[in-house]
């Protein structure tokens, strides 16, 4: 199970987040938006974990194959339609290294299998309550 605590306080948008037991994540609006712009966007956030997820997947898999991928980049651009209420996720991928054109393909595939890509395109659930 992933966790994150998340926390904002006074100092307007700015908020700390604490995932794991010690890593720390800022996040923040835009100065245009009433923040300071002292982190990424939480919708950032959304693209970077869809982004990091993907590249993690891509160099498992190539390392339970053995294959030579030097780096693998993946840019999310993610875009919310207000009218329509669909948000559309622009993933563009890079692969770098010694691979022939079948398990550059085959890499290229095994970004969709990512948990959060996968995660993205199922049914998702929230459920809120208020504790104090």
């Amino acid at each position: 199970m992933a966790k994150a605590v998340s926390i904002t306080r006074m100092e307007r948008y700015k908020t700390e987040i604490q995932t794991g037991t010690d890593h720390q994540i800022i996040t923040d609006e835009p100065i245009a938006d009433g923040g300071r712009d002292t982190g990424g966007t939480p919708m950032e956030l959304l693209a970077a974990s869809l982004a990091s997820c993907s590249t993690i997947t891509m160099k498992m898999y190539a390392d339970r194959k053995g294959w030579n991928l030097e780096e693998a980049k993946v840019t999310v651009e993610l875009e919310r339609n207000p009218e329509t209420k669909i948000t559309t996720f622009e993933k563009n991928i890079s692969i770098k290294g010694n691979l022939d054109e079948e398990q550059r393909e085959r890499i290229f595939k095994i970004a969709e299998k990512c948990p959060v890509h996968r995660i993205i395109q199922g049914e998702s659930k929230i459920e809120s309550k208020l504790i104090d």
